[in-house]
């Protein structure tokens, strides 16, 4: 990756972890998990509203490292408003980008924001960080209270 765009992508992570986009609780959410990563310590809740089969809301609170925080912070811009079936191809396309299955740089780019994140797979211990919030939302939408990365 060019160290330009590498450049970018540090601040656009660093930029969501300083100002977390959706950091909130939903008091009423259809749906909610708890998410664990023992190893670094980060902790998140997710909250979602489903209906009709969209994510209408989604939001997250908790302390993370700023790959957690801006993992969890792009991940509420990238859902909401998104069929939960795409929500889950989502999570399924974001863990093969940061487990370095997805290489192809036009796949890459054609993921948009979530693009930032493609060198956590040079990082296998990150993996973890980045991918805590996505299996959270996971379990949540599959009414599932907590989740663990262990």
């Amino acid at each position: 990756m060019n160290s330009e765009l590498n450049e970018l992508y540090q601040q656009v992570i660093l930029d969501h972890n300083k100002n977390p986009r959706n950091f909130r609780k939903i008091e009423e959410p259809t749906h909610h998990s708890e998410g664990l990563n023992p190893l670094c310590g980060d902790h998140l809740h997710i909250y979602l509203i489903i209906e009709n089969e969209r994510v209408a809301d989604i939001a997250f609170q908790g302390n993370g490292c700023a790959i957690s925080k801006s993992s969890a912070s792009i991940m509420t811009e990238v859902l909401k408003g998104k069929p939960v079936k795409e929500a889950e191809e989502k999570f399924k396309e974001f863990h093969d980008l940061i487990t370095g299955h997805i290489t192809d740089e036009d796949q890459i780019e054609a993921m948009g924001k979530l693009a930032v994140f493609k060198g956590i797979s040079e990082f296998p211990v990150r993996v973890k960080c980045a991918s805590l919030a996505w299996h959270t939302m996971n379990a949540a939408v599959h009414q599932k209270d907590t989740v663990s990365t262990e």
